[in-house]
């Protein structure tokens, strides 16, 4: 199945997790002894395998035991300031996010007086 935004939650958690647990076997690895190099519960590898949700360091355990942890970068790649960014700010980074502008000329969204 591929990923995609589609999918809701509970979909991309099964399919994270049977790809971890597909890793696991060519791997030749039972749940038990990954859970083990990992320092994690094996029922946490259990819960991971079958698509629950678990803490953000178990699933880095886990994905550094089975020699993925190298891949975050591509999912979450490291990102510069744009070039007029950098003008901007005088090269300063940037520490919070803009508040959304409304745009002009357009009224307020309020709920119909019909019911």
């Amino acid at each position: 199945m591929k990923i995609e935004g589609t999918l809701t939650d509970e979909a991309i958690l099964g399919e994270l997790g049977g790809r971890l647990a597909q890793r696991r076997l060519e791997l030749e690895l039972s749940q038990e002894s990954l859970a083990r190099e990992a320092g994690v519960s094996k029922r946490t590898v259990e819960r991971v395998e079958a698509g629950a949700s678990t803490q953000m360091s178990s699933m880095i355990r886990v994905m550094r035991v089975l020699g993925l942890l190298e891949r975050l970068e591509a999912l979450i790649p490291e990102t510069g300031p744009r070039p007029m960014e950098l003008l901007k700010l005088k090269g300063k980074a940037r520490k919070r996010a803009s508040s959304r502008k409304k745009p002009t000329g357009e009224q307020p969204w309020t709920w119909s007086e019909e019911s």
